[in-house]
């Protein structure tokens, strides 16, 4: 049974090469009787009738020259050398034209010698007479004219009169045998066109008429080997548009035995395959980022031990949250925060990175491969972070229908700290319960830096390898060197400010401002420190950590620091 399916579709192609043989011998036979007919055109009529017309110019110019050589002979002074320059041309042109119609002859004969084309016999022997004619014609022509320049330049009048009008008559021959010779090729031309023409048109006519029986054959054979075969794959296409839809409830009903049959069975064996995965994809999916889901799922991620990547670490905190809560109901409060953070879970995942963990009003994610490329994701974290702050915004205009109060509605901000480097990314846990999560002195850094946002009254701070790995797009200011809790080497501290195109020109000049005064400042030079941040707060009034440093210099001044102050502030670290 299972070749069935093989036979018959062998059946019909074997059936429908058989018809296309079958239409190109039919086209064959018609094509060749048209060929005949352009064939006598290309290789024998036309090239006659282009010598005859060869011959007609050059003849005409011999009468040019004669024309010419009798008016040279009427001056009064004729010029020697130009009536004999004329004379070796009109002699030229006459040899020309004897051996053109010596070429047209041998071509005729070639013509009539041809067995491999059919031509018009009775023509051709009208065109074999007419050559010769014309070529004596001209021959006398050519003797006359020279008998009466022989006379003219004697001077006898009468003789004169009588040779001219015999030179008269042979141009007249001349043209007259010319003139039957074109009408004859010209009447073969047209006849061989017509013929042509109508061949063409019966041969097109006949080749629709035997394609379309072939066709009609074709499809009518084809329609009685594959109805068979035709219901099994409707069943199996609505089935697969179904799963397509994502409707996985689908099973393919078997009713043969061939290979359709197994193709339908392995179609149902995918299907609960795929229902099983979707329904695995489906729990896990709202407690573990879907991505990581299909990751071990598909085998891409490892299920057992970790790996090194240098990725991007993201910690976000909202500000004063432990306050607020203190007046809101439970339910409130959780309606609230499952707004929040599906709002940044949004942001986050639209620009591929993956929410590790929420730790009551904080969220921890990361970027890297294999989720994003290895040279993208400090700046899909640094986008992500900024877009976080717009739909803080949204946030706030939704605060009245979220805590059901249109007054004394409390005041909502975040902070968020990121990190850049090396760390270990795996399925970490025990036998029983594990998570896919990032460890390392980069989490640990990225956490301490949301925190220092409380020290600087900042929102972002990035340490300094997500800087130089986020790009140009972004506008950065420094804002110090910290030794945070954990971490005993000192790092550089960044503020994100927003990408570069969006930020008034003011900024640049207000970072510029403050990075000098931070290098005054840790050069301990106090007053040229203490313009710079105070020229800062005079652009913006509300830079606190302008407004910081100032306060550390005031302190400084009354307390100097000791004389291996490195310019590090100590955040807990040590």
């Amino acid at each position: 049974m299972r070749r069935s399916i093989r036979l018959k579709i062998f059946g019909i192609t074997l059936v429908l090469l058989i018809l296309m043989v079958i239409v190109s011998w039919l086209s064959v036979l018609n094509l060749r009787s048209l060929n005949n007919q352009v064939r006598a055109l290309a290789d024998y009529y036309l090239p006659l009738n282009e010598q005859v017309a060869s011959v007609e110019i050059l003849i005409r110019q011999q009468m040019v020259h004669m024309e010419r050589i009798l008016a040279g002979l009427a001056a009064e002074r004729p010029d020697a050398e130009f009536l004999a320059k004329e004379g070796r041309d009109f002699d030229l042109r006459g040899i020309n034209a004897d051996q053109i119609i010596d070429s047209s002859l041998r071509l005729l004969g070639q013509a009539r010698a041809d067995r491999s084309i059919r031509l018009d016999e009775v023509q051709l022997a009208v065109l074999a007479q007419q050559l010769p004619a014309i070529q004596s014609a001209r021959q006398r022509f050519h003797a006359a004219f020279r008998e009466y320049q022989i006379e003219v330049e004697e001077g006898t009048a009468r003789s004169q009169r009588l040779v001219r009008a015999a030179l008269l008559r042979e141009k007249d021959n001349v043209d007259a045998e010319i003139g039957r010779a074109l009408e004859t090729l010209n009447q073969l031309t047209r006849d061989t066109a017509a013929r042509a023409k109508a061949e063409e048109a019966r041969a097109s006519r006949l080749n629709w008429i035997i394609t379309a029986i072939a066709t009609a054959l074709g499809l009518i054979f084809a329609w009685v080997v594959s109805r068979a075969l035709v219901e099994p794959i409707r069943r199996l296409l609505g089935g697969t548009q179904k799963v397509e839809q994502g409707e996985l409830d689908v099973q393919i009903l078997v009713k043969t035995r061939d290979e359709l049959a197994e193709l339908a069975e392995s179609f149902n064996h995918m299907v609960a395959g795929l229902r099983e995965k979707e329904r695995i994809r489906e729990t896990f999916g709202r407690y573990v980022d879907p991505r990581i889901v299909q990751g071990l799922l598909e085998n891409r991620l490892p299920a057992e031990g970790g790996e090194r990547h240098v990725m991007t670490v993201f910690f976000s905190d909202l500000a004063g949250f432990t306050r607020m809560c203190e007046g809101l109901t439970p339910d409130t409060a959780v309606r609230f925060l499952n707004r929040h953070f599906a709002l940044m879970a949004e942001v986050i995942r639209a620009r591929q990175g993956i929410i590790d963990k929420y730790i009551g009003d904080a969220v921890m994610a990361f970027w890297g491969p294999p989720f994003t490329e290895a040279d993208a994701h400090a700046r899909l974290c640094c986008q992500a972070a900024l877009e976080q702050l717009d739909r803080l915004d949204e946030l706030r205009r939704e605060l009245p229908d979220l805590l059901g109060i249109r007054h004394g509605l409390p005041s909502v901000d975040m902070r968020m700290g990121i990190a850049s480097g090396e760390v270990t990314v795996g399925n970490i846990g025990s036998q029983t319960a594990r998570g896919y999560t990032v460890i390392g002195d980069t989490v640990n850094l990225a956490s301490r830096l949301e925190q220092a946002n409380k020290l600087y009254g900042t929102h972002i701070l990035v340490a300094e390898a997500t800087r130089q790995q986020a790009g140009e797009a972004f506008l950065f200011r420094e804002i110090d060197s910290l030794r945070v809790a954990g971490r005993s080497e000192p790092v550089r501290v960044f503020e994100l400010l927003g990408l570069r195109e969006r930020l008034p020109a003011e900024a640049a000049q207000r970072v510029a401002t403050f990075e000098q005064g931070l290098a005054h400042y840790r050069r301990r030079e106090w007053d040229a420190a203490a313009a710079a941040f105070q020229q800062c707060l005079e652009m913006d009034a509300s830079d606190r950590p302008s407004a910081l440093f100032l306060e550390r210099i005031r302190q400084f001044r009354l307390q100097p620091p000791a004389d291996d102050w490195d310019g590090v502030w100590d955040a807990g670290g040590k």
